[in-house]
Protein backbone atom coordinates (compact mmCIF):
# COMPACT_ATOMS: atom_id res chain seq x y z
CA UNK A 1 0.00 0.00 0.00
CA UNK A 2 1.12 3.56 -0.66
CA UNK A 3 1.93 4.62 2.90
CA UNK A 4 2.67 7.96 4.51
CA UNK A 5 3.30 8.99 8.12
CA UNK A 6 2.06 11.98 10.09
CA UNK A 7 3.47 13.10 13.42
CA UNK A 8 3.96 16.23 15.50
CA UNK A 9 6.96 17.62 17.31
CA UNK A 10 4.53 18.96 19.92
CA UNK A 11 4.45 15.43 21.32
CA UNK A 12 7.94 16.00 22.73
CA UNK A 13 6.51 18.79 24.89
CA UNK A 14 3.99 16.52 26.62
CA UNK A 15 6.15 15.76 29.65
CA UNK A 16 4.89 13.33 32.27
CA UNK A 17 6.34 12.93 35.78
CA UNK A 18 9.55 10.94 36.24
CA UNK A 19 8.91 7.22 36.03
CA UNK A 20 5.65 7.52 34.11
CA UNK A 21 5.47 4.87 31.35
CA UNK A 22 3.89 7.23 28.78
CA UNK A 23 7.05 9.27 28.35
CA UNK A 24 8.84 11.38 25.75
CA UNK A 25 11.19 8.48 24.91
CA UNK A 26 8.26 6.69 23.29
CA UNK A 27 7.99 9.35 20.60
CA UNK A 28 11.75 9.37 20.09
CA UNK A 29 11.53 5.63 19.49
CA UNK A 30 8.58 5.86 17.11
CA UNK A 31 10.23 8.73 15.22
CA UNK A 32 13.16 6.47 14.38
CA UNK A 33 10.83 3.81 13.03
CA UNK A 34 8.95 6.38 10.95
CA UNK A 35 12.02 8.16 9.59
CA UNK A 36 12.11 6.23 6.26
CA UNK A 37 8.64 7.63 5.49
CA UNK A 38 9.74 11.27 6.04
CA UNK A 39 6.72 12.08 8.25
CA UNK A 40 4.84 15.30 7.75
CA UNK A 41 3.94 17.63 10.61
CA UNK A 42 0.31 17.76 11.70
CA UNK A 43 -1.87 20.79 12.31
CA UNK A 44 -3.98 21.05 15.47
CA UNK A 45 -7.61 19.99 15.60
CA UNK A 46 -10.26 22.60 16.30
CA UNK A 47 -12.64 22.60 19.23
CA UNK A 48 -15.41 21.91 16.69
CA UNK A 49 -13.64 18.68 15.69
CA UNK A 50 -13.27 17.63 19.32
CA UNK A 51 -16.93 18.38 20.00
CA UNK A 52 -18.05 15.71 17.54
CA UNK A 53 -16.78 13.21 20.13
CA UNK A 54 -16.38 14.99 23.46
CA UNK A 55 -18.88 16.83 25.63
CA UNK A 56 -18.31 20.58 25.95
CA UNK A 57 -17.73 20.29 29.70
CA UNK A 58 -14.89 17.81 29.16
CA UNK A 59 -13.23 19.98 26.51
CA UNK A 60 -13.47 23.02 28.77
CA UNK A 61 -12.03 21.10 31.72
CA UNK A 62 -8.99 19.92 29.77
CA UNK A 63 -8.32 23.40 28.40
CA UNK A 64 -8.72 24.91 31.87
CA UNK A 65 -6.43 22.31 33.47
CA UNK A 66 -3.50 23.09 31.17
CA UNK A 67 -0.75 24.34 33.52
CA UNK A 68 1.60 27.25 32.96
CA UNK A 69 4.34 25.23 34.66
CA UNK A 70 4.88 21.90 36.38
CA UNK A 71 2.32 19.09 36.20
CA UNK A 72 -1.41 18.75 36.74
CA UNK A 73 -3.07 15.39 37.42
CA UNK A 74 -6.42 14.67 35.75
CA UNK A 75 -6.55 11.25 37.40
CA UNK A 76 -4.05 8.85 38.94
CA UNK A 77 -2.60 7.95 35.53
CA UNK A 78 -3.25 11.01 33.36
CA UNK A 79 -1.07 14.10 33.59
CA UNK A 80 -0.65 17.41 31.82
CA UNK A 81 2.41 19.63 31.49
CA UNK A 82 2.49 23.04 29.75
CA UNK A 83 2.87 21.36 26.35
CA UNK A 84 0.28 18.62 26.79
CA UNK A 85 -2.78 20.41 25.46
CA UNK A 86 -1.02 21.41 22.25
CA UNK A 87 0.28 17.85 21.81
CA UNK A 88 -3.20 16.38 22.24
CA UNK A 89 -4.72 18.85 19.77
CA UNK A 90 -2.05 18.04 17.18
CA UNK A 91 -2.55 14.30 17.74
CA UNK A 92 -6.24 14.73 16.90
CA UNK A 93 -5.39 16.93 13.94
CA UNK A 94 -2.98 14.31 12.63
CA UNK A 95 -5.72 11.69 12.47
CA UNK A 96 -8.05 14.09 10.67
CA UNK A 97 -5.30 14.78 8.13
CA UNK A 98 -4.71 11.05 7.76
CA UNK A 99 -8.39 10.48 7.04
CA UNK A 100 -8.39 13.26 4.46
CA UNK A 101 -5.23 11.84 2.83
CA UNK A 102 -6.74 8.41 2.18
CA UNK A 103 -10.13 9.79 1.14
CA UNK A 104 -8.48 12.10 -1.38
CA UNK A 105 -6.29 9.31 -2.79
CA UNK A 106 -3.00 10.79 -1.64
CA UNK A 107 -2.20 7.55 0.15
CA UNK A 108 -3.76 4.17 0.77
CA UNK A 109 -2.36 3.79 4.29
CA UNK A 110 -1.38 6.36 6.90
CA UNK A 111 0.47 5.78 10.16
CA UNK A 112 -0.13 8.51 12.74
CA UNK A 113 2.72 8.53 15.24
CA UNK A 114 1.74 11.05 17.93
CA UNK A 115 1.37 11.19 21.67
CA UNK A 116 -0.42 11.28 24.06
CA UNK A 117 -2.51 8.23 23.12
CA UNK A 118 -6.29 8.55 22.96
CA UNK A 119 -8.39 5.39 23.00
CA UNK A 120 -9.23 5.49 26.72
CA UNK A 121 -10.58 9.06 26.62
CA UNK A 122 -14.35 8.90 26.92
CA UNK A 123 -16.78 11.53 25.68
CA UNK A 124 -16.92 13.07 29.14
CA UNK A 125 -13.53 12.38 30.74
CA UNK A 126 -9.80 11.93 30.29
CA UNK A 127 -8.30 8.70 31.59
CA UNK A 128 -5.58 6.12 31.03
CA UNK A 129 -2.91 8.57 29.78
CA UNK A 130 -5.44 9.96 27.24
CA UNK A 131 -6.81 13.52 27.03
CA UNK A 132 -8.87 13.39 23.82
CA UNK A 133 -9.80 10.37 21.72
CA UNK A 134 -8.07 11.10 18.44
CA UNK A 135 -9.17 7.97 16.58
CA UNK A 136 -12.80 8.71 17.42
CA UNK A 137 -12.27 12.33 16.36
CA UNK A 138 -10.97 11.05 13.02
CA UNK A 139 -13.88 8.63 12.62
CA UNK A 140 -16.48 11.33 13.31
CA UNK A 141 -14.70 13.67 10.92
CA UNK A 142 -15.09 11.02 8.22
CA UNK A 143 -18.79 10.60 9.00
CA UNK A 144 -19.85 14.18 9.67
CA UNK A 145 -17.52 16.23 7.48
CA UNK A 146 -16.52 13.88 4.68
CA UNK A 147 -19.95 12.28 4.34
CA UNK A 148 -19.11 8.61 4.78
CA UNK A 149 -21.87 6.24 5.86
CA UNK A 150 -19.88 3.54 7.67
CA UNK A 151 -16.50 3.65 9.41
CA UNK A 152 -14.83 0.84 11.37
CA UNK A 153 -12.18 0.90 14.09
CA UNK A 154 -10.13 -2.17 15.00
CA UNK A 155 -8.20 -1.79 18.26
CA UNK A 156 -5.18 -4.07 18.73
CA UNK A 157 -3.83 -2.39 21.88
CA UNK A 158 -3.42 -4.77 24.82
CA UNK A 159 -5.84 -2.59 26.82
CA UNK A 160 -9.47 -2.29 25.80
CA UNK A 161 -10.35 0.96 24.02
CA UNK A 162 -13.22 1.89 26.31
CA UNK A 163 -13.35 5.47 25.08
CA UNK A 164 -13.73 4.49 21.43
CA UNK A 165 -16.35 1.93 22.41
CA UNK A 166 -18.26 4.69 24.20
CA UNK A 167 -18.30 6.68 20.96
CA UNK A 168 -19.61 3.64 19.07
CA UNK A 169 -22.38 3.30 21.66
CA UNK A 170 -23.53 6.77 20.58
CA UNK A 171 -22.97 6.33 16.86
CA UNK A 172 -24.39 3.33 14.91
CA UNK A 173 -22.43 4.29 11.78
CA UNK A 174 -19.22 3.48 13.69
CA UNK A 175 -18.21 -0.17 14.19
CA UNK A 176 -15.74 -0.86 17.00
CA UNK A 177 -13.81 -4.12 17.37
CA UNK A 178 -11.11 -4.89 19.95
CA UNK A 179 -8.74 -7.75 20.74
CA UNK A 180 -7.11 -7.21 24.15
CA UNK A 181 -6.05 -8.81 27.39
CA UNK A 182 -9.07 -9.37 29.58
CA UNK A 183 -9.62 -7.91 33.03
CA UNK A 184 -6.71 -5.53 33.20
CA UNK A 185 -7.09 -1.75 32.92
CA UNK A 186 -9.70 -0.39 32.24
CA UNK A 187 -11.73 -3.50 33.11
CA UNK A 188 -14.11 -3.26 30.14
CA UNK A 189 -14.33 -5.17 26.87
CA UNK A 190 -16.20 -8.37 27.73
CA UNK A 191 -17.39 -10.48 24.82
CA UNK A 192 -21.02 -9.77 25.70
CA UNK A 193 -20.49 -6.01 25.18
CA UNK A 194 -21.95 -5.69 21.68
CA UNK A 195 -23.62 -2.30 21.94
CA UNK A 196 -27.22 -1.15 21.60
CA UNK A 197 -26.82 -1.17 17.84
CA UNK A 198 -24.85 -4.42 17.54
CA UNK A 199 -21.87 -2.44 16.27
CA UNK A 200 -19.31 -3.55 18.89
CA UNK A 201 -17.22 -6.74 19.00
CA UNK A 202 -14.76 -7.64 21.77
CA UNK A 203 -12.34 -10.54 22.04
CA UNK A 204 -10.68 -10.54 25.49
CA UNK A 205 -7.77 -12.97 25.88
CA UNK A 206 -6.11 -14.41 29.00
CA UNK A 207 -2.71 -13.39 30.27
CA UNK A 208 0.07 -15.26 28.52
CA UNK A 209 -1.75 -15.58 25.21
CA UNK A 210 0.60 -15.80 22.23
CA UNK A 211 0.09 -15.17 18.57
CA UNK A 212 -1.34 -18.66 18.25
CA UNK A 213 -4.43 -17.43 20.13
CA UNK A 214 -4.29 -13.75 19.27
CA UNK A 215 -4.37 -14.05 15.48
CA UNK A 216 -7.54 -16.20 15.31
CA UNK A 217 -9.25 -13.64 17.56
CA UNK A 218 -8.14 -10.83 15.25
CA UNK A 219 -9.36 -12.83 12.25
CA UNK A 220 -12.82 -13.08 13.86
CA UNK A 221 -12.91 -9.32 14.26
CA UNK A 222 -11.77 -8.82 10.69
CA UNK A 223 -14.69 -10.90 9.45
CA UNK A 224 -17.11 -8.91 11.62
CA UNK A 225 -15.76 -5.67 10.17
CA UNK A 226 -15.93 -7.08 6.65
CA UNK A 227 -19.64 -7.79 7.16
CA UNK A 228 -20.15 -4.17 8.25
CA UNK A 229 -18.77 -3.02 4.86
CA UNK A 230 -16.92 0.08 6.05
CA UNK A 231 -15.87 2.82 3.67
CA UNK A 232 -12.81 3.54 5.83
CA UNK A 233 -10.80 1.39 8.24
CA UNK A 234 -9.09 2.91 11.26
CA UNK A 235 -6.75 0.95 13.54
CA UNK A 236 -5.82 1.77 17.12
CA UNK A 237 -2.27 0.51 16.74
CA UNK A 238 -1.06 -0.23 20.23
CA UNK A 239 2.03 -2.40 20.55
CA UNK A 240 1.84 -3.18 24.26
CA UNK A 241 0.73 -6.77 23.63
CA UNK A 242 4.43 -7.41 23.00
CA UNK A 243 5.98 -9.97 25.34
CA UNK A 244 8.52 -7.39 26.57
CA UNK A 245 5.97 -4.74 27.52
CA UNK A 246 5.88 -3.95 31.24
CA UNK A 247 2.20 -2.95 31.54
CA UNK A 248 0.42 -6.15 30.48
CA UNK A 249 0.81 -9.87 30.00
CA UNK A 250 0.29 -10.96 26.40
CA UNK A 251 3.20 -12.52 24.53
CA UNK A 252 3.33 -11.22 20.96
CA UNK A 253 6.50 -10.26 19.13
CA UNK A 254 7.28 -7.98 16.20
CA UNK A 255 6.56 -10.81 13.76
CA UNK A 256 3.02 -10.94 15.08
CA UNK A 257 2.61 -7.22 14.46
CA UNK A 258 3.92 -7.63 10.91
CA UNK A 259 1.36 -10.39 10.34
CA UNK A 260 -1.36 -8.16 11.77
CA UNK A 261 -0.32 -5.33 9.48
CA UNK A 262 -0.65 -7.62 6.47
CA UNK A 263 -4.09 -8.82 7.55
CA UNK A 264 -5.38 -5.32 8.23
CA UNK A 265 -4.00 -4.00 4.95
CA UNK A 266 -5.74 -6.83 3.11
CA UNK A 267 -9.00 -6.02 4.87
CA UNK A 268 -8.71 -2.37 3.86
CA UNK A 269 -7.92 -3.30 0.28
CA UNK A 270 -10.77 -5.79 -0.04
CA UNK A 271 -13.48 -4.15 2.05
CA UNK A 272 -12.68 -0.47 2.68
CA UNK A 273 -11.65 0.90 -0.72
CA UNK A 274 -7.93 0.73 0.22
CA UNK A 275 -8.40 3.37 2.91
CA UNK A 276 -6.49 2.60 6.09
CA UNK A 277 -5.43 4.97 8.90
CA UNK A 278 -3.42 3.52 11.80
CA UNK A 279 -3.06 5.51 15.00
CA UNK A 280 -0.38 4.93 17.62
CA UNK A 281 -1.72 4.00 21.05
CA UNK A 282 0.31 2.05 23.64
CA UNK A 283 3.71 0.37 23.69
CA UNK A 284 5.95 1.04 26.68
CA UNK A 285 9.12 -0.97 26.16
CA UNK A 286 10.95 1.33 23.77
CA UNK A 287 13.15 -1.23 21.94
CA UNK A 288 10.14 -3.52 21.41
CA UNK A 289 8.03 -0.55 20.32
CA UNK A 290 10.56 0.54 17.70
CA UNK A 291 10.88 -2.97 16.25
CA UNK A 292 7.13 -3.52 16.27
CA UNK A 293 6.23 -0.22 14.59
CA UNK A 294 8.88 -0.81 11.92
CA UNK A 295 7.60 -4.35 11.27
CA UNK A 296 3.99 -3.19 11.14
CA UNK A 297 4.71 -0.36 8.69
CA UNK A 298 6.87 -2.61 6.55
CA UNK A 299 3.92 -4.98 6.25
CA UNK A 300 1.61 -2.16 5.18
CA UNK A 301 4.03 -1.02 2.52
CA UNK A 302 4.47 -4.55 1.18
CA UNK A 303 0.73 -5.31 0.99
Amino acid sequence: MRTIAITSATGFDHVTPDGHPERVARLETVSRALAPLSPREASPATREALARVHDAVHIDQVFAASPAEGHVSLDADTWMSPGSLDAALHACGAVIEGVDAVLEGEAEAVFVGCRPPGHHAEPDRAMGFCLFNQIAVGALHALEVRGLSRVAVIDIDVHHGNGTQASAEREPRLFFASVHQGWIYPGTGAAHETGRHGNIANRPLPAGATGETWHPALDELIEAVRAFQPELLLVSAGFDAHKDDPLAGLALDEGDFARAGTALARLAQESAHSRLVCVLEGGYDCPALERSVAAFIGALQAA
